[in-house]
């Protein structure tokens, strides 16, 4: 999306104020692209059994720290990158023909642009995978600093790669709010010391949360369908 298109940003009311989105399951849905790309990858190894529920172990973590779990599982002998650059070239198939932004998200995202609200993307992601994702939803022009956890020498549930995009900005980390689908990264912005919003990523109907989410200090127990740009943005600015 053309920046040209977008309205043109006030001056924040909150000038201190920083908000940096995690990317998968938060601004866009790409779970399910994650674990095709993954169940693909383990076949090539002979895994044919790997499961979405097996899948969801992993969701918030990094994706090299999760082919480095699956390795070590699987017994698989190739080295973590090159089961990282395969399983990274199969998802970025997948996100050109099949990502959407989540609707209330990109909402939030354009009314914190246009109040001059400076944001960023934090993701366990590589960069590319970032790159296409936010250009495939047309969201790349609301985001001028991207960090992926290939960046910082640990990934979430550690600070680090939000410790890193708060510094990026310029912004004291107390400063900052995080959005958040999955307990490690919920975790992560706590460690970080930053506020958080929590919109756990499809949680199953009845199903008890992680404790974690109990730590963020706006949570949606329903995720997604629950989630509204109004009730996050009054949250974050302090309406």
């Amino acid at each position: 999306m053309s920046t040209s298109r977008m309205p043109t940003p006030r001056m924040s009311t909150s000038p201190t104020l920083a908000v940096i989105f995690d990317l998968d399951g938060t601004l866009v849905d790409s779970e399910p692209n994650y674990f095709e790309a993954g169940r693909l990858l383990l076949a090539q190894y002979g895994v044919s059994d790997f499961s979405w529920e097996q899948h969801s172990r992993f969701i918030g973590i990094g994706t090299r720290e999760t082919l480095a779990a699956l390795r070590e599982e699987y017994g698989i002998d190739a080295p973590v990158d090159t089961l990282l650059a395969e399983k990274n070239r199969l998802y970025l198939e997948r996100v050109r023909s099949s990502t959407e932004a989540f609707p209330q998200m990109r909402k939030l995202v354009e009314r914190l642009h246009t109040e001059g609200v400076p944001m960023a993307v934090a993701s366990g992601s590589s960069g590319a995978a970032i790159d296409l994702a936010l250009a495939v939803t047309g969201l790349d022009g609301y985001f001028t600093t991207t960090v992926s956890a290939e960046e910082v020498a640990r990934g979430k549930p550690e600070p680090d790669v939000f410790l890193e995009t708060a510094r990026r900005l310029g912004a004291e980390p107390a400063h900052c709010v995080v959005l958040e689908d999955a307990a490690p990264g919920v975790i992560a912005a706590r460690a970080a010391g930053m506020r958080c919003v929590a919109v756990p990523y499809a949680p199953a109907p009845g199903a008890p949360l992680d404790p974690a989410f109990g730590t963020a200090g706006l949570v949606f127990p329903g995720g997604q369908s629950e989630f509204t740009a109004q009730a996050a943005y009054a949250w974050i600015v302090g309406e």
